[in-house]
């Protein structure tokens, strides 16, 4: 909608997405082919083999999804009221059109005819009991938080207003009325994503395990799920129940659960997979320069940063000069250099460069020296005279473990100490994050809309792992939320940055740029300036 455009200032990030088609950039469009052409391919069955090196996904219910492997799994069986298109231009979906008020609180949604993948209707109510389910203390949803900018958002998920306090009202079951706290001109980005999407009502409460099983995984997307083989394999078929199913050119899309890269690789040279690599998997370190010599291997820079998140309740990062110390140690240029090549630029900051608020950044790299006298100096003031022993968690990747071992090895050599590496299966690692059972682990931030507050947000609430605290940061976060003025609320948001890097919660490693081999015959995956992967556009029509 044009009210939108005029509303939108994330237009880098509309204009700025990558789609996986081959020879030249407009190969992944759908211009220029026949009508008969169009025709055999539709008519033909086409099947896509994937890989998810992460292992079995935390979550496939879009309401609790946090992470890029479960919300892809989500977002192929389910649809938001608005959608990127195959171009990369956000539309409406189940959405048939919509309304902004002129002050920029109200968004009125009106349906389109469409229906859920067991026959029933998708109605408003669908989405009014979505938002309210995962704003809902007990549903205890990581990303209650992104719908925090519905009215009485967070006072619901605070226990301090009720549900039918929250600005989302179905008016009918075509009409959604929502009313927003502070104009945010982001918002229908955040429609888009898949904390945003319906759920049905009647399977989500005929039984707390609805999103485990094929048979109760109801969604109202381009694909229904027809097979899960726990740790092993994920099936989907075109669902044919979607509204825009003419749209979706795969039969059949499978996605693997294998976590070696190395056998990730050479089963794609084998046909066995059409697309290894990112965003869902892995290509092995090693094969990263002959890959890119040989032409086969794709890169994109996304807004995503990895770091490592310091538990500021424990010592001796409690103390901020000891968690600037470790941070101002590592040389993130060796490892963007010689451990991820083609895959990251070094960060120093934790906002990506299409959101960054100090385009220098804030850490000078490798800098032992001041590093030093800033240990010497933590150490004072905390009162200790040695460290305790510090471990390094990680989720088990062959990136992780190399660069764990990297930043083991340069801070033995500032400090003249030894840090243990402790690896974990994934879904074990979070959990363990979210738990404050570690003193320095492993995380990464993707972003789920391209505004600096869906990064600095991640310091506060639930998923704030670090459990670090600062009331002139929060409150610099709150007085963003209620200035329209885009030049102040940048400066207000620099300010926050600058606490952030200040007291060094998290570390920014690196910067991520994924990497990716596809079979020739594979076009039109939508993978956006975020990182997110979408295959509802997906062809793989093979010779």
């Amino acid at each position: 909608m044009k009210r939108f455009k005029k509303l939108s200032f994330c237009a880098v990030l509309l204009t700025s997405l990558a789609f996986a088609g081959c020879g030249t950039p407009q190969a992944g469009t759908n211009e220029g082919g026949s009508t008969a052409e169009q025709k055999q391919a539709a008519s033909s069955p086409q099947t896509m083999q994937v890989n998810l090196n992460t292992g079995e996904p935390n979550t496939i219910d879009p309401g609790l999804a946090e992470d890029i492997p479960s919300m892809s799994v989500a977002r192929a069986a389910f649809d938001g009221l608005l959608r990127l298109n195959e171009k990369g231009e956000l539309k409406e979906a189940v959405a048939e059109k919509y309304e902004v008020s002129e002050d920029g609180l109200t968004y009125t949604f009106h349906l389109r005819d469409s229906k859920w993948s067991n026959g029933d209707a998708v109605t408003a109510h669908d989405f009014e009991y979505a938002w309210k389910r995962v704003l809902d203390p007990v549903t205890a949803s990581g990303y209650a938080y992104q719908l925090y900018y519905l009215k009485n958002g967070e006072a619901f998920n605070s226990k301090k207003a009720k549900a039918e306090d929250v600005g989302v009202k179905a008016t009918d079951d075509k009409t959604l009325v929502v009313t927003l706290e502070n104009p945010a001109p982001f918002f229908p980005e955040l429609v888009a994503s898949v904390t945003y999407f319906p759920v049905n009502q009647k399977v989500v409460e005929a039984g707390k395990e609805w999103a485990s099983k094929p048979e109760t995984y109801i969604g109202n997307g381009p694909f229904v799920l027809k097979k899960w083989e726990h740790k092993s394999v994920i099936e989907f078929e075109k669902n044919d129940s979607y509204w825009d199913k003419a749209k979706v050119k795969l039969s059949k899309l499978t996605v693997n659960m294998i976590e070696d890269a190395n056998t990730e690789l050479s089963m794609f040279e084998k046909g066995d997979l059409d697309w290894a690599g990112s965003p869902l998997g892995d290509l092995p370190l090693d094969a990263l320069d002959a890959l890119k010599d040989s032409g086969k291997m794709q890169s994109q820079a996304t807004a995503g940063t990895y770091w490592y998140i310091f538990n500021t309740t424990k010592k001796p990062f409690d103390n901020k000069k000891i968690r600037q110390a470790f941070a101002t140690a590592v040389n993130r240029k060796e490892i963007s250099d010689n451990v991820v090549p083609f895959k990251s630029t070094p960060a120093t900051g934790i906002l990506p460069p299409t959101m960054a608020l100090t385009p220098d950044g804030y850490i000078k790299d490798g800098d032992v020296e001041t590093a030093k006298k800033l240990l010497a100096e933590g150490m004072k003031e905390a009162g200790l005279t040695e460290l305790p022993e510090l471990t390094i968690a990680y989720n088990t990747t062959e990136v992780n473990q190399r660069i764990a071992t990297v930043i083991q090895d340069q801070w033995r050599k500032a400090f003249g100490i030894e840090v243990k590496l402790v690896n974990k299966e994934n879904k074990v690692h979070r959990e363990q994050m979210k738990e404050g059972n570690f003193t320095i682990g492993r995380a990464s931030w993707i972003g789920d809309f391209n505004d600096p507050i869906n990064f600095l947000e991640v310091f506060k609430g639930g998923l704030n792992t670090s459990k670090w605290e600062n009331k002139e940061f929060l409150d610099l976060l709150a007085q963003s939320a209620k200035e329209g003025d885009v030049v102040k609320r940048k400066e207000i948001l620099k300010k926050a940055d600058a606490i952030v890097m200040d007291e060094m919660p998290a570390m920014p490693i690196y910067y991520f740029t994924y990497a990716w081999v596809k079979q020739d015959s594979v076009k039109d995956v939508v993978v956006d300036a975020l990182g997110f992967i979408d295959f509802k556009y997906a062809s793989n029509e093979k010779k």
